[in-house]
């Protein structure tokens, strides 16, 4: 058998960082790959206790969130211990990626609950999402 009939491993190569995905799409898959690393810390109590451990990674905030002194909250607890700080559009949508909700049989997310505050305390594996993730944030 020769060397050039070796498969090439499978890695996440596509395009260039940047191109391929964007922001909440992989925002959207590195919650998902924390959640199943057991990675993430739901709502402001757990994001609090995290971030004040100093194991957070990232934390990510609903702009659709109308108590003003939990968004002044953590933003001055992501400020104080030196976390970065995202915004996602909706609470609905980070609940759904967090995992709270019901998917039905067709895989459509069903009884979603909001959460307004997501912190990721372990990223899980290096993918793609991640990098396009971390270089937003040093773009920022």
């Amino acid at each position: 058998m020769s060397g050039e009939e070796v498969a090439a491993p499978a890695v996440e190569t596509a395009a260039p960082i940047g191109e391929t995905m964007d922001l909440m799409t992989a925002l959207q898959l590195v919650i998902k790959k924390s959640n199943a690393h057991g990675g993430l810390a739901r709502g402001l109590h757990e994001g609090a206790k995290v971030i004040e451990k100093h194991t957070a990674q990232l934390c990510l905030l609903a702009e659709d969130c109308d108590q003003p002194d939990y968004v002044k909250l953590v933003k001055a607890l992501c400020a104080e211990h030196n976390v970065d700080l995202l915004t996602v559009p909706s609470a609905k949508t980070l609940g759904e990626w967090a995992g709270l909700c019901k998917i039905d049989s067709e895989g459509n997310a069903r009884k979603v609950v909001g959460c307004s505050c997501v912190v990721i305390k372990d990223f899980g594996e290096d993918t793609e999402g991640r990098h396009v993730v971390q270089q937003h944030i040093k773009s920022h």
